[in-house]
C-alpha cells in the first residue's frame, strides 16, 4: 500500500470512529430512570407509550418499565429506593403519607376508571354479592377501594362478603370466569370476553365513583429534592408520549398488543382505546385535581382504611409538572 492508499485510509478509518462516537453519544448520555406500573395489559400502549417513542431519549432519559402486580408492591419498591417513580391508584400512597412515609404526587394522567366490577352472569345486582366470594388486590389499593365503595353505596360492609386478594386484573378475571370468585374488580378491558364466559360486567368505575382517581404519577421526596431535573424530564416524556397516544389509535394498540404479546385479533387493546376517548380517561398534561384527592381520602376514611382526615397539601407538587409543560410546550 502506498503512501497516499494508506493516508486515506486513516482519514476514512478516523471518520468511521467519529461517526462511531457521534452515534453512540447520545446513548452514553441517557440517565437511567426505573418506573413502576402495575402489570402491563390492553391499555399498555398509553402506558408505554413515552419509554417507546422516542419520548423518553428526547428527555435525554432511559426509562425501565417495571411491572408489578398491583400498585401496592410497586409502593413498597418505591419507598425502599428500588424505584425511582411509580403510578398506581392514590389510596396506598395517602396511607403511607398518613403514616409518616415522604410521598409526593407530581401528575395525574389518568383521572377516570376504566375499570368495573365483574360478576358471574346470574348475580343481577350489587346487592347480590352478600355473602359472596370478592377477588381483590391488596388492601387499600384500586380493586380494594372500588369494592369497599359499590358495596358501601348498595348497603352492604366488607363484612357482608369474603374478600380474596389474587393478584392481577387477570388473575382475577380467570378466577371468576373459573368460578373460584363470585365477583371481581378489574378493568374493563375483559368486557369484549365477559358474555363468552358468561360473565356480566356488573358495575362500570366510571358511573359508580366518577371522582375516583386511576393513576398518579409519585416519587419520594428525597428524589425530588436531589433530582428535580429528572423528575422534571420523566414528567415531559410522559405528556409527550400521552399526546402522541391519544393522537395515534393504530399505534397506541399496536404498541399495547406488543407488550403484552396479544393476537392480531385479540379485540382488548381497541376496546379499550375507544373506551378511553369516549370518557375522555387519560388528560396528557397530568393535572392534580385536589377535589378528586379529597374525595379519595373521605373514602379512605368511610371505608375504615384512615381513621380520620390529613392535610394533603404536602403531598401535592405541580412544580415539577408545570417545568415539565414548559419543555414540552402547553
Amino acid at each position: 500500500m502506498n503512501k497516499r492508499m494508506r493516508l486515506r485510509a486513516t482519514a476514512v478509518l478516523a471518520a468511521i470512529c467519529t461517526l462511531g462516537l457521534f452515534a453512540s453519544s447520545p446513548a452514553q448520555e441517557l440517565k437511567p430512570w426505573r418506573h413502576g406500573i402495575v402489570e402491563a395489559k390492553s391499555d399498555a400502549g398509553f402506558v408505554f407509550m413515552a419509554s417507546h417513542d422516542g419520548s423518553a431519549q428526547k428527555q435525554g432519559l432511559k426509562v425501565d418499565m417495571v411491572q408489578f402486580k398491583g400498585d401496592a408492591l410497586a409502593l413498597k419498591a418505591m419507598l425502599a429506593g428500588d424505584l425511582d417513580s411509580y403510578e398506581g391508584s392514590p389510596g396506598g400512597p395517602m396511607l403511607a403519607a398518613a403514616h409518616g412515609a415522604d410521598i409526593k404526587i407530581v401528575g395525574c394522567y389518568w383521572p377516570v376508571l376504566n375499570y368495573g366490577i365483574f360478576a358471574k352472569g346470574n348475580i343481577a345486582s350489587p346487592r347480590e354479592l352478600k355473602g359472596k366470594t370478592f377477588a381483590i388486590s391488596a388492601p387499600g389499593a384500586l380493586p380494594d377501594l372500588l369494592a369497599r365503595a359499590v358495596l358501601e353505596q348498595n348497603g352492604l360492609a366488607g363484612s357482608d362478603v369474603k374478600f380474596a386478594v389474587m393478584g392481577s386484573d387477570t388473575d382475577r378475571y380467570r378466577a371468576l370466569a373459573a368460578g373460584v370468585a363470585d365477583a371481581a374488580a378489574a378493568s374493563t378491558e375483559f368486557v369484549p370476553l365477559a358474555n363468552a364466559a358468561g360473565i356480566k360486567l356488573l358495575v362500570h368505575a366510571h358511573d359508580a365513583v366518577p371522582d375516583y382517581l386511576r393513576f398518579c404519577t409519585y416519587v419520594s421526596g428525597r428524589t425530588l429534592a436531589t433530582r428535580r431535573d429528572e423528575v422534571v424530564r420523566f414528567l415531559a416524556a410522559g405528556i409527550a408520549g400521552l399526546r402522541h397516544a391519544m393522537a395515534d389509535r393504530d399505534a397506541t394498540i399496536a404498541l399495547a398488543r406488543e407488550i403484552t404479546e396479544a393476537k392480531p385479533d385479540d379485540p382488548r387493546a381497541p376496546y379499550v382505546y375507544d373506551e378511553v376517548k369516549r370518557y375522555g380517561s387519560i388528560v396528557p398534561e397530568m393535572p392534580i385535581p385536589k377535589d378528586k384527592l379529597d374525595w379519595m381520602q373521605a373514602l379512605l376514611v368511610k371505608t375504615g382504611n384512615l381513621d380520620h382526615t390529613f392535610d394533603l397539601a404536602p403531598m401535592i407538587d405541580d412544580g415539577a409538572r408545570q417545568q415539565a409543560l414548559a419543555r414540552v410546550g402547553r
